[in-house]
């Protein structure tokens, strides 16, 4: 029995084309993340899935584990579900956790991922998502973060591209969250979304989540402090490279 890591990533990004080998301090995105979830604790494996040749090389270059998906895939749930298959026939055991790592967040912390195995421990618990606070209203407003409200249990009630809670009251004093690209799951609720067909929130927002929550699932939300920064247009690439440059975590496997 083991727990692992995927890391979904494919080149024909809508937002941001060829983002996986775009370069931050002289390394492929996808190298610093890669990298970065080598170095989390209780993880015995981490894989990167894609559909692409190019990411395919890259990561054996550099001693890591690659697995070749469809290029049907439009949700990187799916696409890491069926590198789940692949890996758990290959190696002829069935894996209890994994955790999803979206291969555009580069300077993620390798303690940020740990955080969300020990939510496990309640079995309750099919799936959880790591979330962040968001602070200002440009935040709130820019579609390429995606909120996410919670009930008393920290169980979302809904994932959209809009500013929800609504900013119609003009009051910004009530907690707004961001979720980020760390998602886990216990294996059969990955093979359970895997099995779904996507849903029409799903479709509307653009996020695998809904699709959960619209087939009467649930989402346990884990709110980090830690900084995180998903990597969604080109003016993020500065940002990231700003945030590297002064992690500590960084010199460990750049040198």
């Amino acid at each position: 029995m083991k727990n692992i890591i995927i890391i979904p990533s494919r080149m024909a990004s809508t937002r941001f084309k060829n983002k996986p080998m775009t370069e931050l301090l002289g390394m492929p995105m996808i190298g610093h993340c890669y990298l970065r979830s080598k170095m989390v604790k209780n993880i015995d494996e981490v894989f990167v899935a894609t559909c692409d040749k190019e990411i395919y090389e890259y990561i054996i270059t550099i001693g890591g584990q690659c697995i070749m998906t469809s290029m049907s895939h439009t949700r990187a749930s799916t696409r890491t579900a069926e590198a789940l298959e692949k890996i758990e026939k290959r190696d002829g055991i069935k894996i209890p956790i994994v955790i999803m790592v979206q291969g555009d967040e580069p300077a993620i912390s390798p303690d940020t991922i740990s955080k969300i195995v020990k939510a496990f421990d309640n079995k309750e618990v099919q799936i959880v998502n790591l979330m962040s606070s968001l602070n200002t209203k440009e935040e709130l407003r820019d579609n390429n973060n995606v909120k996410v409200v919670v009930n008393k249990d920290s169980d979302a009630l809904y994932f959209s591209r809009e500013p929800i809670p609504s900013l119609w009251s003009g009051d910004l004093n009530i907690p707004r969250y961001m979720q980020t690209g760390i998602i886990a799951f216990r294996r059969d609720a990955l093979v359970k979304f895997n099995s779904i067909k996507e849903t029409i929130l799903e479709q509307v927002e653009s996020i695998d989540m809904n699709r959960v929550l619209e087939s009467g699932g649930s989402v346990r939300m884990i709110h980090t402090s830690d900084k995180t920064l998903g990597v969604d247009v080109i003016e993020d690439v500065k940002i990231a490279e700003a945030m590297l440059a002064k992690d500590s975590v960084t010199k460990r496997y750049l040198k």
